[in-house]
């Protein structure tokens, strides 16, 4: 709608479409909390729709771009397409076919990390190919106005805006030419592309940022939000259901097909593949030799301190700067106060060392502290002896001896823990010797059959790791790589982790099976079901035309209700305040549209997701006068503080775009839409 306002010049339509479509968007994306005004809260329920949902993903691209800094996306080429190289002029700058491809691939990309089964069709059935589209264009005219009225951004400032780009740093923390260049191939643009895009950019921050610098909005605004909070509104609502209207035969071939053929991104399948996967640990690698006589022996004699007569200690641990003090606290301590108390009194602390042995707390202190140490008894202390900070007294809190074990009794462990060792050695190797074989060609079930591996295939999964057509899961050992297994191609085996140095996994993809439309044949009874919800939809419209072309000649609602063929129910009388739908939960899309009409007016309102029209007519509205020091009105203000800024930047972008001619090549943007959805070669 807004690019057919800008072709027609029509400005100021173009204005207001443009408006409306980011106030729109705007409450849609932002959840309702309790700190905002209920009347804004109603707004936003009411645009949670499919359309809302669009038209959300439209001012996400805006901001995306509006705001971006001297990041750039990631990028790749773009083959030729019909149509010719432009898309759009936006006055003197020229937006490509390749430009939009690449900005739309770019953000399927960046939203599959949230939605891993995005495909790109389905971001198109969304209206997303249009919002890069519209994204790219108010970037430009944001640009184009912005030279026009002075503002420069320079060779100069770009070189400085790039120099501060962290992914252009060296190793040194400084701008590197050799990181810039690697950049630059990495995400497959060209430094002049780069700098235009920097440049583009530095436009946008100098016309938005002050804009979203300004504080508040008229008091004469926020006392008219706070009054429309208190209000309270009288009426009704008559519902025209879909399922009473909706045929109970079947639909010929014909309407069948007409109706699945204009409305078949509603049944895009998305991607599946199936996962093939076997799976081993060191309980592979369970028939080795086991360790030999000799091997046992030489571990012996390699660890002999461990298998020799220990003693281990803990310790609490006192120093003092001079050996008087150190002996002056043994003394009191050994006339019956703590350690812990005569440390205080003195300024000194205590300190607790774990189960050490005598040559470890000869490292930590010295050898005179170890060996005074060690010659104390338990819960004794030891003697003042001096170490590297100065003179130390311990302690003994706890001695635990192990004596000395021979080559017999520890046979048993020093051969299970070789066996190990083994295993781990021969794994290791075996994932070293798989990785090569992997890439020069070898197989999974080659090199499953080789290690007496079982291998297990899958369902068809989805990205997110569902079995397709089902609520069933893939195994959770696979979660980790099914990522992984949707970047792969047919026939191209991996190998990864699945317990970190433990358990490994070889996988392939057996069966890749793209995204598409599921074929009629296949959902002929869901499309048959579809084709009566919407053909009695249409139907409750046009009998909702009928009940407003008799109130608009004077019947009431009742009476032309009435005067339908169909019994249709009577209408509900509704009295709410806009406190009660908050308490509630939030409004319906018709009471949404209760809150938002005149007075003595009535409106039709279609509800695809209820299945439903309905008829909607506002007969009173009391809304109470406020004081000056009403918290009503404070209140609202502090809701509507947050969404100031971002209500400028919406309204100024949409005036910058109506000072600047805008064309689009319907047909450029249909080639770009064909070679990415994959319908042309």
């Amino acid at each position: 709608m807004l690019l057919r306002a800008r072709r027609r010049g029509d400005k100021a339509r173009a204005r207001h479409i443009y408006t409306m479509v980011a106030l729109r968007a705007r409450h849609v994306a932002k959840p309702v909390t309790r700190s905002h005004p209920p009347m804004l809260q109603l707004f936003r329920n009411f645009f949670r729709s499919k359309l809302g949902i669009v038209v959300t993903l439209a001012f996400l691209g805006l901001i995306a771009f509006a705001f971006a800094s001297s990041d750039v996306a990631n990028t790749g080429t773009f083959g030729g397409v019909a149509g010719g190289d432009r898309v759009a002029v936006v006055g003197d700058t020229r937006i490509d076919t390749n430009e939009l491809a690449q900005r739309a691939s770019d953000v399927v990309a960046n939203l599959r990390q949230d939605n891993p089964t995005l495909t790109m069709e389905a971001f198109m059935a969304q209206g997303g190919l249009q919002t890069t589209l519209d994204s790219l264009v108010s970037r430009a005219a944001i640009a184009e106005v912005a030279r026009r009225y002075g503002l420069r951004a320079g060779n100069r400032l770009v070189d400085s805006e790039i120099a501060a780009n962290p992914n252009l740093r060296g190793l040194d923390g400084q701008f590197s030419t050799e990181s810039f260049r690697t950049f630059l191939r990495q995400q497959g643009i060209s430094e002049d592309r780069f700098r235009d895009d920097v440049m583009m950019n530095l436009f946008v921050r100098q016309v938005i940022n002050p804009v979203q610098m300004i504080p508040q909005l008229p008091a004469s605004i926020n006392r008219r939000y706070a009054e429309l909070t208190a209000e309270t509104r009288t009426g009704q609502v008559a519902a025209l259901l879909a399922a009473d209207y909706a045929p109970t035969g079947d639909p010929t071939d014909a309407q069948l097909k007409a109706y699945y053929e204009a409305n078949t991104d509603n049944y895009i399948r998305p991607e599946r593949r199936v996962v093939r996967y076997a799976m081993f640990g060191e309980e592979a690698f369970a028939n080795l030799p086991a360790p030999t006589e000799e091997q046992i022996a030489e571990r012996y004699e390699a660890d002999a301190l461990i298998y020799s007569e220990r003693e281990t200690r803990t310790f609490t641990q006192l120093i003092a700067t001079t050996q008087a003090a150190a002996q002056a606290i043994v003394d009191e301590v050994n006339s019956g106060v703590s350690l812990e108390a005569s440390a205080r009194s003195k300024g000194l602390s205590t300190t607790p060392i774990p189960s050490t042995n005598k040559e470890d707390l000869a490292d930590l202190t010295s050898d005179a502290v170890a060996g005074a140490a060690f010659a104390a008894r338990e819960g004794a202390l030891s003697a003042p002896a001096q170490g590297g900070l100065g003179w130390y007294v311990l302690r003994v809190n706890d001695v635990t001896r192990q004596p000395a074990r021979s080559l017999a009794q520890v046979r048993d462990e020093i051969s299970a823990t070789l066996a190990a060792e083994q295993r781990r050695v021969a794994m290791n190797d075996a994932t070293r010797e798989i990785e090569d074989e992997f890439a020069t060609g070898g197989s999974l079930s080659e090199v499953a059959t080789r290690l007496g591996l079982e291998v297990q295939t899958t369902p068809p999964l989805t990205a997110a790791g569902r079995v397709y057509g089902s609520a069933e899961t893939a195994p959770q050992v696979l979660a980790p790589i099914i990522p992984v297994a949707f970047q792969m191609e047919e026939a191209e085996p991996q190998l990864a982790e699945a317990v970190p140095g433990r358990v490994f996994i070889i996988y392939d993809v057996s069966d890749i099976t793209r995204s598409a439309v599921a074929p009629l044949s296949d959902i002929r009874e869901d499309v048959t079901l579809a084709w009566r919800a919407a053909t009695g939809l249409d139907a409750a419209g046009e009998a909702a035309a009928r009940v407003m072309e008799r109130i608009e000649a004077g019947s009431t609602l009742a009476d032309a209700l009435r005067a339908e063929e169909k019994s249709i129910r009577a209408p509900n009388r509704v009295t709410l305040n806009r406190q009660q739908v908050d308490a509630a939960g939030g409004a319906t899309r018709e009471i949404a549209l209760f809150f938002s009409m005149a007075e003595g007016t009535t409106r039709p309102l279609q509800s695809e997701e209820t299945g439903a029209w309905f008829i909607v007519q506002l007969e009173d509205i009391e809304a109470p006068e406020l004081a000056d020091n009403s918290p009503v009105i404070a209140q609202t203000r502090q809701g509507l503080l947050p969404l100031v800024p971002q209500e400028l930047t919406e309204q100024l972008i949409a005036a910058l775009e109506s000072e600047v001619e805008i064309e689009i090549n319907d047909a450029a943007v249909e080639a770009v839409a064909a070679q990415l959805s994959g319908r042309t070669n």
